[in-house]
């Protein structure tokens, strides 16, 4: 059985990606409730599930389906903490796309 390819984005790539399953690396800027705010390149908003439990200024992790409004459906959240280099996070995101035939299929 073949997992789904949950390939690595920033606020910059959520419109490319609606209705499909992402993963982001961002620091979490604002919580309420079952919502957040992270900033991965550009605030994006998540909607959390009642696993999920981040800090804020923490990076997190998550793992969910990009919705029309590009806002994302949170199906697993990580919290890494907050030693974190996000220039090394923007790299990766950006080789992930720059050679997206070894990350994910592209319908280009």
């Amino acid at each position: 059985m073949a997992s789904e390819a949950t390939p690595r984005v920033n606020a910059k790539y959520l419109d490319s990606f609606t209705n499909q399953t992402v993963r982001i690396l961002g620091k979490v800027v604002s919580l309420r409730g079952d919502t957040a705010t992270i900033d991965a390149n550009g605030s994006i908003n998540v909607h959390l599930n009642r696993d999920a439990h981040l800090q804020l200024n923490n990076a997190a992790e998550v793992v969910g389906k990009v919705q029309q409004d590009l806002s994302v459906k949170v199906f697993q959240a990580t919290d890494f903490g907050s030693n974190i280099d996000f220039n090394a996070v923007e790299a990766v995101v950006d080789a992930t796309h720059r050679y997206k035939e070894i990350f994910y299929d592209s319908n280009d």
